[in-house]
Formats: structure tokens, C-alpha cells, sequence
């Protein structure tokens, strides 16, 4: 046979075979584009017939703005859409800080009513008090006029260095006391309350996991140390989480080096990640007791996840949410934005934090809470529903559950003593609030010289004089006195009536001074101390000195 010809029937087959695999291929790669382009053809199509005969005339714009969020709702529940309008608000909150003239204010009566000027704030500045009525902003009336939350903070809020006017009722003015106040850079705080709770035991309330969380947190850590913590107790309940980071930052602080943190798992290898610790954090040899319920959320659940499986710390309360879906901000060209989710997050055991959810099926996700207290997981820790089949081990050989959340060592149910049909109806009406506003207003001199939780305590009158007090308050209010009932709850209201006291006269940390007296999770974490079965690690079996799980 001819050389040539040889060669050629050996290389015929391979040819062959790699003209038929490059053309499937390219049948592929056609059929992907012409699909896609069939899709996007498909939209413009639809669009197009809906602008030219439709029966009514559309905003084609506001109409794709209402499909947005449904189109990315038919993914999971947290994958969203932001409006452009909304983004900046949004981002606020967990960026650490806005512009806007420094109070906390409510709405009392259906008037701006200023609850706590800022120190060092732009308020503070031109001299506006607590108890001040803010009746009009920049010459437009705003009391009287049923404005929502929102709908003043937009009004409030601006440009750094932009001028707002104020007009102020005050009680000691019979006329409307004009203010100007140019809008500064005020700080959104993380930590609610830093405080000696006993001593050598230090409480810290964490309201959120925002670009300044870590910072704010290590420096009420260090005060806290400095007084003469040694255990701490870090409570989570009713945080929804919000940047990963400072939750890792705060648990590398607890932990020794090299223990996992956090993994998350993605579809490409750019969603995919482990953290471990650095053996550098301040306080790895002191005690911690991790205070979670089911709004403890994403962030939240990182941390108490990473204290947990390493054996590290004692976690006391309800299963938490369970947000393990990663989200990653993307801004459109108008501004908007879309937060789609990338990866799942999951603790060092390999437990997946997300709870079990199906596309599409938001309703059945939002009610889960619902089933919750339903069947009765809120107040009995036998009705947890745990997937046996997704069984993990902590660093010391303990079992812990995956599934959704992480589920406490100490279980504490939703405390419910003192609530009856009259503290519902007192607590629907928001009466508690704005009794201790009205009491701080009438009493605003007396209390105005007040430092302390116990300087507030001290001019208080006596708890059946305050129960009186509030009765007679309510009954103006339109709920009667039902002293049957009132005596039930009595201790719960005082306990209420005194923490927002003490919060109106002084400020936040001050409400959770009081409340935290009575808090039954707050109570079970320093028994737990005082047993010491909050040291680490925790023993296999899930026991610490005797005491089981």
C-alpha cells in the first residue's frame, strides 16, 4: 500500500470521530445561543406587544419594576431585588453610619416626639431637648399628619452639611421655637447595652452585624474586661445577621488557632471558602454563654455555630432561624441593585445553616415561624423537629444536628408568666411606651440630674403606687382596669413600666439593665455560671460536671 495511503487510513478514524465530536459541540453551543436568544426575543416580544396594544396605556419601566422581585423570588427567599429609591436606606443600616440630625424620637399622639438626643450630634449642638415636639420640617407641618416611621426618617435624614428647619413645641414655650439643624455623619450603633451584669460577668447585646459590628464590639469587650469580666454572656436574640465578616472577627476572638469558623460551598469555586482562626483573639480563655432565639439569623448563626461545634462556649435558648443562603450585592445601571445568592453557609461540623426551603414557596418559608409556635417548639424543647438522619459531631465528639438553624444546648422556652388578656391588650395598644414617655415628660426636671439605672430607681414611686398609676392611665386610654388580671401581670408590667423609664430618662443600655433583671434566658446563662458548667470544652456525652444537655 502507498505510504501516504497507509497513513491516511490510520488517521481517517480520528478525523472522523473529532469532525462528529466539534460538531455536536458547535450544535450545542448553537442551540445555547439561539435559546437564549430566543428568551431574550421572547421578553422584547412581550414587552413590545404589551407598550404598543395593550388596552390601557403602561410604564413599561414601573411594570418591570414590580416583575423584579418575583422573577427573583422564584429562586429563594432571599435572592431580592432593590429598588434605586430604597438602596441607599437599606445600605445604611449595615454600612455604620448616615447623615441626619442625631435623635431617636417615636410617635406619640400623632406627633414627632424626641426620645434621645445624641451627644456630640448635630441636635445636640443647637440645643434641642428630649421631650421636644418636632410640629414642622423645613416649613411643612408635620405633626398631626399620621406620617409612618419612614416617612419622617426620609424627611430627617439628607446630605452631610445640608440644612434643615425645625419648628419645636416645648412645654416651657407657649410659641413654636425655630431650629436649624445642618445634617452631620451619625453613627449606627451595633451594641444595644456593655455592662458589669454580676460581678466578673459581662453582658453585651448585639443588635446586628454591620460594617462597625467588630470594632464596637471588641471595644465594649475590652471595657468589659477592664471592670472584671471573666465570662460573658453575648446575646443574639432578635439579631437577623446582616455582613459575615464581623461575626467571624468576633468569634476568632474566642477561639483557639486553627479551628474551622466558617465554609461556604458555592456552584462555582469562587462561592466556595473556609475560615479558621487565627489564635490571636483576647479572650480564649474566658467563659461564654451564646443567647440565640428563632430570629437569630445568617450572622448571628455563624457565630453561635462556630462557639458550638468548637466546643468553646455554652449556647442557651431557641433553634434559630436558619439563614444559610450567601447573598452578593450587584448594582444595575440605574442604580438599583440585586443581592442574588451564590453559596450556603455551613458550620465546622459540616452542618448547612439553611432551613429547608422550596423556589417559589415564600409563603410556606415566611409562616415556618408560625408552624413553630404551632406545634409547639417555642415553649417545649421535645417538639423541635430533628432530622435524625443529619447527624454531625462537634470538635469533642458531641452530636449536633444539621437541617436548618442551630439548635441550643440549654433549651428556654418563650417565657409567658405574667401575660394575660389585660397585658395583651395594654401591649397592642403600645401603652407601656407611652406611659413612660408621658412619666419622663412630667418628671423631666426631677429626673434630668439622674446618672445611674439606680439614681432613675431611686425617684421612682413604689411598685403598687406605678401599677395604680398606670391603670388609671390606661382606663384614660380606653382599656379598664380588670384588677383580677392586673394583678396577674403585675409584676411584668412594673418590670416593663421601669426598663423604658429608665431608657427615656438615661438611654437604651439603661432599658436592658432593668428588663434583664426579670429575663429568664438572661437569669438560666448566670445560673449556668454559677454552676460552672459554662467552662469549655463541653464532654462528649454532652455533660459538663454532671449537668446533661
Amino acid at each position: 500500500m502507498n505510504p501516504r495511503l497507509k497513513k491516511l487510513s490510520t488517521w481517517f478514524p480520528v478525523i472522523i470521530a473529532l469532525t462528529f465530536i466539534a460538531g455536536m459541540w458547535s450544535a450545542r453551543i448553537f442551540t445555547s445561543l439561539t435559546s437564549r436568544n430566543n428568551g431574550n426575543d421572547k421578553l422584547s416580544s412581550v414587552i413590545e406587544l404589551i407598550g404598543n396594544e395593550y388596552v390601557d396605556e403602561v410604564n413599561i419601566d414601573s411594570l418591570l419594576e414590580m416583575t423584579y422581585p418575583q422573577l427573583l423570588a422564584n429562586l429563594d427567599p432571599h435572592s431580592t431585588y432593590i429598588p434605586a429609591a430604597d438602596l441607599q436606606s437599606v445600605n445604611d443600616e449595615l454600612e455604620g453610619s448616615f447623615s441626619g440630625i442625631g435623635i431617636t424620637f417615636t410617635m406619640l399622639n400623632d406627633s414627632i416626639t424626641v426620645l434621645e438626643v445624641l451627644s456630640g450630634g448635630p441636635s445636640e449642638k443647637v440645643g434641642l431637648l428630649p421631650g421636644d415636639r418636632i410640629v414642622t420640617i423645613n416649613d411643612s407641618v408635620a405633626s398631626g399628619r399620621n406620617w409612618s416611621n419612614e416617612k419622617v426618617m426620609k424627611n430627617l435624614r439628607g446630605e452631610k452639611g445640608s440644612l434643615v428647619k425645625l419648628g419645636i413645641k416645648r412645654s416651657t414655650s407657649a410659641s413654636i421655637l425655630p431650629y436649624e439643624v445642618v445634617r452631620g455623619d451619625i453613627p449606627v450603633t451595633s451594641i444595644d447595652a456593655a455592662y458589669i451584669i454580676e460581678p466578673s460577668v459581662g453582658y453585651i447585646k448585639v443588635n446586628k452585624f454591620g460594617r462597625n459590628t467588630y470594632s464596637e464590639f471588641l471595644t465594649s469587650m475590652v471595657e468589659l474586661k477592664s471592670k472584671g469580666a471573666k465570662r460573658f454572656i453575648v446575646d443574639l436574640r432578635g439579631n437577623g445577621g446582616g455582613f459575615m465578616e464581623p461575626a467571624i472577627l468576633m468569634a476568632n476572638e474566642f477561639l483557639p488557632a486553627e479551628r474551622l469558623i466558617v465554609a461556604t460551598r458555592g456552584r462555582t469555586e469562587e462561592g466556595n471558602s473556609v475560615t479558621g482562626s487565627d489564635g490571636r483573639g483576647s479572650f480564649q480563655e474566658d467563659e461564654l454563654i451564646v443567647l440565640i432565639d428563632e430570629y437569630s439569623a445568617s450572622a448571628s448563626e455563624i457565630f453561635a455555630g462556630a462557639i458550638q461545634d468548637n466546643d468553646r462556649g455554652l449556647i442557651l435558648g431557641r433553634r434559630s432561624f436558619g439563614k444559610g443562603l450567601v447573598q452578593q450585592q450587584t448594582m444595575l445601571p440605574d442604580s438599583s441593585a440585586i443581592r442574588l445568592t451564590v453559596a450556603r453557609y455551613y458550620t465546622p461540623s459540616g452542618r448547612c445553616i439553611q432551613k429547608i426551603y422550596r423556589p417559589g414557596g415564600s409563603t410556606d418559608y415566611n409562616n415556618e415561624l408560625l408552624d413553630r409556635y404551632s406545634h409547639g417548639e417555642l415553649y417545649n424543647a421535645d417538639s423541635i423537629k430533628i432530622d435524625r438522619s443529619l447527624a454531625f459531631s462537634t470538635m469533642a465528639g458531641r452530636t449536633v444536628y444539621g437541617g436548618g438553624g442551630i439548635i441550643p444546648d440549654v433549651f428556654i422556652p418563650n417565657d409567658t408568666t405574667g401575660v394575660s388578656s389585660y397585658y395583651i391588650n395594654i401591649a397592642n395598644a403600645g401603652l407601656l411606651q407611652k406611659f413612660a414617655f408621658e412619666y419622663c415628660d412630667n418628671n423631666r426636671v426631677a429626673l434630668s440630674g439622674c446618672r445611674t439605672v439606680a439614681d432613675v430607681l431611686r425617684r421612682m414611686p413604689s411598685d403598687d403606687a406605678l401599677i395604680q398609676s398606670f391603670a388609671d392611665f390606661a382606663a384614660r386610654n380606653k382599656i379598664p382596669a380588670r384588677w383580677y388580671y392586673i394583678n396577674i401581670s403585675q409584676k411584668l408590667i412594673v418590670n416593663q413600666l421601669k426598663a423604658l423609664i429608665c431608657r427615656d430618662a438615661l438611654s437604651t443600655p439603661a432599658f436592658y439593665e432593668v428588663y434583664n433583671t426579670t429575663d429568664n434566658a438572661v437569669q438560666q446563662a448566670l445560673k449556668e455560671f454559677k454552676a460552672g458548667h459554662a467552662g469549655f470544652p463541653l464532654l462528649p456525652d454532652g455533660k459538663r460536671d454532671g449537668v446533661s444537655k
